[in-house]
C-alpha cells in the first residue's frame, strides 16, 4: 500500500483590495462629517427662533424629549440590543455634553448674545476637540495639522475680540463652557461609533436621558409660561429632531470613517454656515470682516484634511 501523501499547509491567495477603496470611505466619512456639520449650524438660529415663544430651559428640555421620542423609535424599529455596560460611561459623556451641557449653556448665552457671535465663539470647537481627541486616544497629528488648527482658532478668537471692542462678554462664559463639554461629547461619541452603529450612540444616549428631560420639561413649561408662535415651534421641532438626533447621528458615523481629529477641524466651517443662516433666518448683517474671517478659516480646514493623522 502507498503511503499516504504528506500534507501540504499552503497560503491563503492574497485578497485584493480595489485601488481607491481607502480614498473612497474617507470621502464619505468626510461627507458624513460636513452633513453633521451643517445641521449644527442651524442651532443658533433656530435656538433664537425658539426663545421667541420659550423659555431657555423649556427650549433645552422639551428638544432632548423630541429627540429622544424619535430615538426610542428608531431602536423599537430595528430591535437594537442594549449597549454592553462598559459603554455606558462614554454614552453619559455624550448625553452630558451634547443633550444637557452644550444646549442648555449655548441657549442661556444667546439670552444675551447674537446668533453671529456666538457662532464665532464656536469656532473654537474645532481646536478643542482636537486636544480632547489627541489625549484620550492618543493619535499625534503632525506640526503642521495644529499649525493649521490654531491658526483657525485664532482667525476665529481675533474676529469675537473684533465684535467685542475687545473683550469677552459674559455670555462667552457660557459659550466657553458649551465647547469644553462639546468636545468631550464629540470624541467618546466618535469612539464609540467604531465599535456600535453610529446612531445607536446618539439614540441611546437620548433615552438615557429622556426621564430627565421629561421632568424637566413639565416643570419649565409650567415656570415658564410659554408662547408659542409659528417660528418659536419652527425652531423647537428642529432642535430636537435636526440638531439633536440627526445631526451627531451622521457625525459620528463621519467621526468613526475619518478619526476624530480629521472630522473636529471640518468644525471650523460651522461658523461660516451659521453666519449664512443669520441673514435670512434673523435679519442679522454680518460684517465684511466676516466674509474674510471665513476663508481664512476655510484656508486652514484644507490644510488639516490635507496633512490630517
Amino acid at each position: 500500500m502507498d503511503p499516504k501523501p504528506a500534507r501540504t499547509t499552503r497560503e491563503p491567495a492574497p485578497v485584493e483590495v480595489p485601488v481607491g477603496t481607502a480614498g473612497a470611505g474617507k470621502l464619505r466619512g468626510t461627507a458624513f462629517a460636513a452633513t453633521g456639520v451643517i445641521a449644527f449650524s442651524l442651532t443658533f438660529p433656530a435656538t433664537a427662533w425658539a426663545l421667541e415663544g420659550l423659555g431657555p430651559w423649556t427650549v433645552t428640555t422639551t428638544r432632548a424629549v423630541l429627540a429622544a421620542l424619535i430615538a426610542v423609535g428608531f431602536l423599537l424599529a430595528s430591535r437594537a440590543r442594549l449597549p454592553q455596560s462598559r459603554h455606558w460611561a462614554g454614552l453619559a459623556t455624550v448625553a452630558g455634553g451634547l443633550i444637557v451641557g452644550y444646549p442648555l449653556l449655548t441657549t442661556l448665552a444667546l439670552q444675551t448674545s447674537t446668533s453671529t457671535h456666538a457662532a464665532v465663539i464656536a469656532g473654537l470647537l474645532p481646536l478643542a476637540t482636537a486636544v480632547y481627541g489627541t489625549v484620550r486616544t492618543g493619535v499625534r497629528p503632525p506640526p503642521a495639522f495644529w499649525a493649521a488648527a490654531v491658526a483657525g482658532a485664532a482667525v476665529v478668537v481675533a474676529f469675537a475680540l473684533q465684535q467685542g471692542s475687545g473683550s469677552f462678554s459674559g455670555a462667552d462664559l457660557y459659550l466657553f463652557a458649551a465647547l469644553l463639554v462639546a468636545a468631550a461629547a464629540y470624541t467618546e461619541g466618535g469612539l464609540l461609533a467604531k465599535v456600535m452603529p453610529s446612531w445607536q450612540v446618539i439614540a441611546w444616549a437620548l433615552v438615557a436621558c429622556l426621564p430627565l428631560a421629561v421632568g424637566g420639561s413639565v416643570t419649565a413649561l409650567l415656570l415658564e409660561q410659554p408662547d408659542l408662535s409659528a417660528r418659536s415651534l419652527l425652531g423647537l421641532v428642529w432642535l430636537g429632531a435636526g440638531a439633536q438626533f440627526l445631526g451627531p447621528l451622521v457625525w459620528y458615523r463621519g467621526i468613526a470613517a475619518v478619526g476624530i481629529t480629521r472630522a473636529s477641524q471640518i468644525l471650523l466651517s460651522q461658523p461660516l454656515l451659521t453666519l449664512i443662516w443669520a441673514i435670512p433666518m434673523l435679519g442679522e448683517r454680518p460684517p465684511l470682516v466676516a466674509a474674510g474671517a471665513a476663508v481664512a478659516v476655510l484656508v486652514c480646514i484644507a490644510v488639516t484634511q490635507r496633512v490630517g493623522p
